[in-house]
């Protein structure tokens, strides 16, 4: 399946880019349909010319064209909880009474009584600690299964629709316009890399080796007489806030020129995108719409965006306001 999606991939590419020879603004324009039109979709359609047109000064060859994308509250929406945490919390329930020490703890009754304010005071790390250990012994492979088996008996609690379907119709559309104009995309998320990997591709056509996230440790063991790889009870890495940046050198190696985030976890990421030389794109997608999604930013306990749009607002980087700027949220919209 792998390799069909990537033969696929670089046939539109290629069909895609004999077109572009003869009517690239146009075909950009209606590349992005749940977008309506205005400063917001023309910077992100300007941008994309400036760095793909071989004879403009801001040409970017293709191999540099890397482009970052936060997960919850960017690609996805993230209320009333993280979606992961709520994957977490059944995975840390069932595995509740082999450890009777977590009552005790401070992280499991929050995660347990899914209290946002005591979760976001707490910090995610002890969270995904807790998580580590409920995993702990499970082969990577069962533990993937446990989150495809997840998502697809799961239901938000707000649409009664599976989690996957609440990916924003408007982002996944600009990963595709992206992808067509040579980007290479990748997911940059605080939230847990095997959990992403798992559906990545088929939600947003990223495949898994481009999804960066917190990372869990891992070991190598024989199990039945095969070769297996067994979670362990720790985290290696946290890719929030700085660890982004950090996260996507140690994975890509180079800087992005393009980034998009919605909350403040993502500011040094935008940051360090903006930094490079040569033509940068940072957004942020500011949740402004009440009826269609949520409305929240500078008080919120999830996705709490602050310093992040001081900055935007401060450097000129382009905030998406959901309610204005998009025809549509969702697919089923």
């Amino acid at each position: 399946m792998k390799h069909f999606s990537e033969l696929r991939r670089q046939f539109i590419q290629a069909t895609v880019a004999v077109s572009l020879l003869f009517a690239l603004p146009a075909w950009a324009a209606d590349a992005l349909p749940s977008w309506r039109d205005g400063p917001t979709k023309q910077a992100i359609i300007k941008f994309v010319i400036s760095v793909t047109d071989t004879n403009a000064k801001t040409y970017v060859k293709p191999d540099d064209r890397i482009a970052v994308f936060d997960n919850d509250g960017t690609l996805w929406s993230e209320q009333p909880f993280y979606f992961q945490l709520y994957f977490m919390a059944d995975q840390v329930r069932a595995a509740a009474p082999k450890h009777p020490e977590w009552q005790d703890l401070p992280e499991f009754k929050a995660l347990m009584a899914r209290d946002i304010p005591a979760l976001m005071k707490i910090g995610v790390k002890p969270v995904l600690e807790l998580l580590a250990v409920a995993n702990s012994g499970m082969t990577t492979a069962e533990y993937d299964k446990a989150i495809d088996d997840w998502l697809f008996f799961s239901r938000h609690p707000r649409f009664n629709r599976p989690y996957t379907d609440l990916a924003y119709q408007p982002m996944k559309e600009l990963l595709r316009y992206l992808e067509m104009n040579f980007f290479k995309n990748f997911i940059v998320s605080g939230g847990g890399v095997e959990f992403m990997r798992v559906w990545s591709q088929k939600v947003y056509d990223i495949p898994p080796e481009r999804v960066i996230g917190t990372v869990g440790g891992v070991k190598f063991e024989e199990k039945d007489g095969k070769p297996v790889l067994i979670k362990l009870p720790k985290m290696e890495f946290l890719d929030d806030g700085p660890g982004k940046p950090v996260g996507i050198y140690r994975s890509i190696g180079c800087q992005p020129i393009f980034a998009f985030g919605n909350s403040d976890g993502d500011l040094q990421m935008l940051q360090w995108t903006a930094a490079g030389k040569g033509l940068r794109f940072m957004g942020l997608v500011h949740h402004t719409d009440e009826k269609r999604e949520w409305a929240y930013d500078r008080t919120s306990h999830i996705g709490k965006l602050d310093k992040a749009l001081d900055a935007a607002l401060a450097n000129g980087w382009t905030v998406v306001d959901m309610k204005k700027d998009w025809a549509k949220v969702y697919a089923f919209d």
